[in-house]
This record gives C-alpha cells, sequence and structure tokens, in this order.
C-alpha cells in the first residue's frame, strides 16, 4: 500500500451509472499517479461511505488520506457534511493525517477547462 491514500468523494445515487463514473476517474487518476491509491466513497444513497473509504485506506496501510469532495462548488457537502465525517476519522485514527482538499470548482484551472469545452464545440 503506498503511504498516501486518496477519497474521491461525492453524493451518491440510485442510479449505478453515475456511482460508476466517480470509479471511472478514480481508474485514470490511478494510471496518472500509480504511486497513491485512489478510493471512492458517497455521501448518502449508497456505499462506502466516507467513514469506511478511510477506515480501508488506513487498514490497508496509508498514513496520510487526503479526501477530496468531487463537488464543483462550495456548498453544504463541502462545507458541513465532509468536514464533519473527515473529522470524525481523525478521532478514530489520531495517528493518521487526514486532510480534505476544496472543491474543485475553486481550482484556478477550471477556467482553462470551459474555455477547452466551449472551443471544442462545433459551430
Amino acid at each position: 500500500m503506498a503511504a498516501q491514500a486518496v477519497i474521491l468523494v461525492d453524493h451518491g445515487s440510485r442510479r449505478a451509472e453515475a456511482n460508476e463514473h466517480l470509479e471511472g476517474i478514480a481508474s485514470a487518476l490511478r494510471k496518472e499517479r500509480p504511486d497513491w491509491v485512489f478510493w471512492t466513497a458517497h455521501l448518502e444513497v449508497c456505499g462506502p461511505t466516507v467513514g469506511e473509504a478511510v477506515d480501508r485506506a488506513v487498514a490497508a496501510g496509508a498514513c496520510r488520506v487526503v479526501v477530496h469532495p468531487f463537488f464543483l462548488l462550495p456548498g453544504r457537502h463541502t462545507r458541513e457534511d465532509v468536514p464533519r465525517l473527515v473529522e470524525s476519522a481523525r478521532e478514530r485514527h489520531p495517528g493518521i493525517s487526514i486532510q480534505m482538499t476544496a472543491p474543485i470548482g475553486v481550482a484556478p484551472e477550471l477556467v482553462s477547462l470551459i474555455v477547452g469545452s466551449v472551443e471544442g464545440v462545433d459551430p
């Protein structure tokens, strides 16, 4: 097990194909960063939960866990729900560094992604 684990967290869906989308992103990230281990978790509707994913990562040997909320913009989930779950995981694993990133929508690279997407639309 790599020393660093990354947990991608989305809302979760009753539709399996929606949940599989997050797994596809995790798979692409595994190819991009084979030195990190990627897990997925969902806030509602289906599992694994954030707590379960953190517990699995730690059980597999992670000494650093980064929780990445896969949400576009800051909202209740990224301001309240995920931080609460991260804090709970820290309490269960006091010797492990467990951090949380900002949602992807606050990244400056998002502007370039939008421009590229718009430029890619056929006139």
